[in-house]
């Protein structure tokens, strides 16, 4: 039998990481019981209101190791070894208690309001259900009460909060996944500036390809090391866990005190509800819609339109996006848009995370007023809408509409995403999303390929309708 851990809402803003306590956790329960496959860190849904950073749980599972293990970590010199499968056996989920009520008591930030700690254990993980509620809805403390009820037992101080983390990662059951190699400051450098070499971030970015969201290169910044007072040195994240223990070698600058690798829902969009018109506040959609005015920018670089589809909506490219707010500057109306981003309830509208632009529509800006048939010369207005005369007297016609022009657009159609630096944990990189003619990877379900025609040639005079 398998002993599940989850662990939940032990950090602050000002210090401290539940995945660090993970690897306290891994390294006092490992002289007694294995390591049963990769220790998972689990986001859940980036919208609520009341989680401290990244809204990231931990699971963990331990028993008696049977089989071939594999390296999954490093604290100093001993290796931390996983194993795929476990025997058979009955395990006291009791004796545990103690180790994890004193680790979590010494390493949790109480003196922190937002700090709630919990951690459950369990004989086996609760259904799916309530993962997927906890990453994209809200849930209650009595949900995640029912949820494990008659499983195993759950211990939580303070308001109680962060059991609903604990037990949603052990519910996770992947649709998707990517793993996380993170490695972890000497205690006697927390709060101390990190060094971390920023040519060897590059080095390893380009060496790796698997690997993603290390540097920003339109912004020059290193995107692995956090910027809080955290034991988290840096982390690599990517889609071939064996690839990642030989890039967290390759940065250069302060040596981690230990390293450790997890299993993860991270760059998944498993926070995404497709098509999900409801805009409920702090949840997250994508929604297809028609682009019903013009981008403008308002006080402090916010980029700020309407679109249209089964109602009307705000939308907004807030500054921290950087490069993104281009993309939406250059949108104009009756552009057909696929939008991903959270709801906000004040002021309503959806704050944008990625964009994919399905189908351009013809940007005309007026040139001239219509041409006099006579001689050639361009007419005059005599009212609105009450039509054109020649300002040499040669002819008179009603009103049609001035002459127009087609401008070349800035975008074309594809997909957009905001710069590494404003990524969230759970949105899916466009690195991530399968290339055309590329037979090895599966289409999402649902992932639909709309036909586009291209417009007229950009400088073509389109006479009045």
């Amino acid at each position: 039998m398998v002993i599940w851990i989850g662990l939940d809402d032990t950090d602050s803003l000002s210090g401290m990481c539940t995945t660090f306590l993970a690897t306290e956790i891994i390294r006092v329960l490992s002289s007694e019981y294995d390591l049963i496959r990769y220790p998972r860190l689990v986001r859940l849904n980036p919208n609520i209101p009341w989680k401290t950073r990244g809204n990231g749980a931990i699971a963990l599972r331990f028993g008696r190791g049977r089989g071939p293990a594999s390296v999954v970590g490093q604290f100093g010199d001993v290796s931390v070894r996983s194993y795929r499968r476990a025997l058979r056996v009955h395990e006291d989920l009791e004796r545990v208690r103690p180790v994890l009520s004193s680790l979590v008591e010494r390493w949790s930030v109480f003196s922190d309001p937002t700090t709630n700690p919990s951690f459950v254990v369990l004989r086996r993980p609760p259904g799916p259900a309530l993962y997927w509620e906890a990453v994209r809805g809200i849930v209650t403390r009595q949900d995640a009460r029912t949820s494990i009820d008659g499983l195993g037992y759950a211990r939580t101080y303070k308001n109680g909060r962060g059991i609903i983390g604990a037990a949603a990662a052990l519910s996770w059951k992947p649709r998707d996944r990517t793993y996380e190699v993170i490695a972890y400051r000497h205690p006697t450098l927390w709060r101390l500036h990190r060094e971390i070499d920023a040519a060897s971030v590059r080095e390893m970015d380009q060496s790796f390809p698997s690997t993603f969201n290390n540097y920003d290169y339109a912004n020059q910044r290193v995107i692995i090391a956090p910027h809080s007072p955290c034991p988290v040195l840096f982390g690599i994240r990517g889609d071939e866990p064996s690839h990642l223990p030989p890039a967290l070698q390759m940065i250069r600058g302060e040596r981690p005190e230990r390293w450790v690798m997890f299993e993860t829902n991270q760059a998944t969009d498993d926070h995404i509800r497709r098509d999900d018109w409801s805009l409920r506040p702090f949840t997250a959609t994508s929604l297809e819609a028609f682009v019903t005015s013009t981008p403008i920018t308002g006080p402090g670089g916010h980029v700020l339109l309407r679109v249209k589809g089964r109602r009307s909506l705000a939308v907004a490219a807030y500054e921290p996006s950087k490069q993104f707010r281009d993309v939406v500057r250059a949108l104009r109306p009756g552009d057909f848009v696929r939008l991903y981003g959270s709801i906000r309830s004040r002021p309503p509208g959806l704050n944008l995370e990625r964009l994919d632009v399905l189908a351009l529509a013809d940007d005309l800006r007026k040139v001239s007023n219509p041409l006099c048939p006579v001689c050639g010369k361009a007419m005059k207005s005599i009212g609105f809408r009450a039509g054109f005369r020649c300002v040499r007297g040669h002819a008179r016609v009603p009103f049609e509409g001035p002459w127009r022009q087609l401008v070349r657009r800035e975008i074309t159609v594809g997909s957009y995403e905001p710069p590494v630096c404003a990524r969230r944990h759970l949105a899916k990189p466009l690195k991530r999303f399968p290339r055309a003619g590329d037979s090895t990877v599966p289409l999402e379900p649902g992932l639909r390929v709309r036909p586009f025609n291209p417009p007229p040639e950009a400088g073509a005079i389109v006479p009045p309708i």
